[in-house]
C-alpha cells in the first residue's frame, strides 16, 4: 500500500484512481506477493477536481467594504512592489544593516527614517512613470552601458544616477563671491520636468555676484 501512495503521489492522482490488489500466499517457488488487478478512473472525484482548475485563495484582513474581491486580486498581483521595497531596504538605496545602537528606540527611529526615504524613492518611481505613459514618451540615457536603452519605468536609483556629474563652485575674488553649477544636460532637464518642477529649481540655486 505503501509503494502504491508513493506512485499516486508521484503523479499527483491521490483520490482519482480506484485499484485492486490481489494476494497470492506463498509457495514453494515464489514468496507472498500483492498485485495490482485492475486501475479505474474515478470519475466524480476527477471531474471534481478539474472544476478546481484555475481556481486560487486570497486571505486578507481587510472588509469586503474597504476592499473588494477584484481589488484584493489587482493588489495581490502587485506584491512584487512591496517586495522590492523590501529589497531597496537590504540593498545600497537605503542600507539598514546591522549597525551597532544601544536603545531599541535608536532602531525604531532609523527604522521610521529609513521609511520615509523608501516612500521618496517609490513616489518619484511612480510619478516619473505616469508622466511618462500620460505623454506616450520614455527615458533614454539611463543606462551608461547601453545609451540607445529606453524605458517607461525608471527606477529613482537611476535617475539620480544621471545627476552624478553636477559639481558647484564657490570662490571669491576681491571681496565678491561667485557661484557657478554645472549646466543641465537634456536629460537632466527632461527628469526634472517628469517630476514637475521647472528647471529654475536647479539654476536659482546660484546668487548672483556679491
Amino acid at each position: 500500500m505503501q509503494k502504491v501512495q508513493t506512485i499516486l503521489k508521484a503523479h499527483h492522482v491521490v483520490g482519482l484512481l480506484d485499484y485492486s490488489i490481489q494476494f497470492e500466499p506463498p509457495t514453494k517457488t515464489h514468496k507472498a506477493r500483492y498485485q495490482i488487478t485492475s486501475v479505474t478512473r474515478n470519475e466524480t472525484a476527477i471531474e471534481q477536481h478539474q472544476q478546481d482548475f484555475g481556481w486560487r485563495v486570497y486571505v486578507s484582513n481587510s472588509s469586503t467594504q474597504c476592499l473588494s474581491f477584484e481589488q484584493a486580486v489587482l493588489i495581490y498581483r502587485d506584491e512584487w512592489i512591496v517586495e522590492h521595497g523590501f529589497h531597496r531596504f537590504k540593498g545600497k538605496s537605503l542600507g539598514a544593516h546591522p549597525m551597532f545602537v544601544k536603545r531599541d528606540d535608536q532602531v525604531q527611529g532609523l527604522m521610521h527614517l529609513l521609511s520615509l526615504g523608501l516612500r521618496l524613492l517609490s513616489l518619484i518611481d511612480c510619478v516619473v512613470h505616469r508622466q511618462l505613459v500620460d505623454t506616450q514618451a520614455s527615458l533614454t540615457g539611463l543606462y551608461p552601458e547601453n545609451p540607445k536603452k529606453s524605458t517607461t519605468k525608471p527606477r529613482t536609483e537611476r535617475l539620480l544616477k544621471a545627476f552624478d556629474n553636477i559639481t558647484l563652485t564657490y570662490f571669491e575674488m576681491e571681496g565678491r563671491s561667485y557661484q557657478h553649477i554645472s549646466p543641465l544636460t537634456p536629460l537632466q532637464e527632461k527628469i526634472i520636468q517628469l517630476l514637475g518642477f521647472s528647471p529654475r529649481i536647479y539654476t536659482d540655486l546660484i546668487c548672483k555676484p556679491g
